[in-house]
C-alpha cells in the first residue's frame, strides 16, 4: 500500500473512531477493530515477522483499537472534566475496579480464539441493543 494512502486510511480510521466515541461515548473501538482488520492497518507487527498467524492478527487489531480508544478516552475525559460535566470524585470509585477488569480482559484476550471472542461479543452487543431498544 502506498505511504500516502496508508496515512490517509490511518487518519480516517482515527477520525471515525473519535467521532463515534465522542458522539455515543462508545462504539469507536468496534469501528476501529473492523477498519484495522479490513484495511490491514495493524500490520506493522506482521511486517516485522512477529505476528504470523490469523489469531495474532485479530488480537493485534483488538489491542491496537484499545490503545487508540485509551488515547481518545483520555482526551475526552480531560475535556469533560474541564467543562465541569463530571467530577473527579465521582469517577474515583470506579477506577480501581476498572483497572482490575482491564488487566483480566487483556490477559484473557490471548487465551480466547477470535471465533469465540466474536460470539461472546455478539451476545453482549445483542443484549445491549435489546436494553437500548426496550429498556
Amino acid at each position: 500500500m502506498k505511504k500516502h494512502l496508508r496515512l490517509l486510511l490511518l487518519a480516517g480510521t482515527g477520525m471515525i473512531t473519535g467521532f463515534l466515541n465522542g458522539l455515543f461515548g462508545a462504539g469507536g473501538g468496534m469501528a476501529a477493530v473492523l477498519l484495522l482488520k479490513k484495511c490491514n492497518l495493524h500490520t506493522d507487527h506482521a511486517a516485522a515477522g512477529t505476528n504470523p498467524d490469523k489469531n495474532s492478527a485479530a488480537q493485534t487489531a483488538h489491542a491496537t483499537s484499545i490503545a487508540l480508544i485509551f488515547a481518545l478516552s483520555l482526551f475526552s475525559a480531560i475535556m469533560h472534566l474541564s467543562n465541569g460535566n463530571v467530577a473527579l470524585n465521582d469517577v474515583a470509585f470506579y477506577i480501581p475496579g476498572g483497572i482490575l477488569g482491564a488487566v483480566m480482559g487483556a490477559a484473557l484476550l490471548k487465551k480466547i480464539s477470535p471465533k469465540w471472542l466474536k460470539r461472546i461479543f455478539s451476545v453482549f452487543m445483542l443484549y445491549t441493543a435489546y436494553r437500548l431498544i426496550f429498556g
